[in-house]
């Protein structure tokens, strides 16, 4: 078992989400239950899939969960892409939210090939 707060690609996924709930905060009252709510649910279950991977036991239970919080960077991606095209986030904002969500995609890329090379030697 790990301390998901020790690892920095945990940390950066926090304040993603914490991003994304800054940015979506303007976006048409109509959204709420909707896209709105799609991208929120997106964006927490990134740090909350590595946060439940690391409280699991063996890395074979930590790789799926990481595999599914990229997952979710994916579906985010396209999420935050539609709300830019639909107009409710800005250019400004949508690079300053997108460019968080590709450095955790770099972070997790890595780390997934690093937990696999492990499970794979073990």
């Amino acid at each position: 078992m790990k301390d998901f707060r020790q690892l920095k690609v945990w940390e950066k996924a926090h304040r993603l989400v914490l991003a994304v709930y800054s940015a979506t905060a303007t976006f048409p009252a109509d959204e709420r239950f909707s896209l709105t709510s799609q991208i929120r649910r997106a964006s927490v279950s990134i740090p909350s899939n590595i946060a439940e991977g690391c409280g699991r036991v063996g890395d074979g239970e930590f790789h799926r969960f990481l595999q599914i919080a990229m997952g979710s960077v994916s579906e985010l991606d396209y999420q935050l892409l539609l709300a830019r095209d639909l107009g409710f986030l800005n250019g400004r904002k949508y690079s300053e939210v997108h460019e968080k969500m590709f450095e955790v995609k770099r972070m997790l890329a890595p780390l997934l090939r690093k937990v696999e090379a492990d499970r794979a030697h073990a």
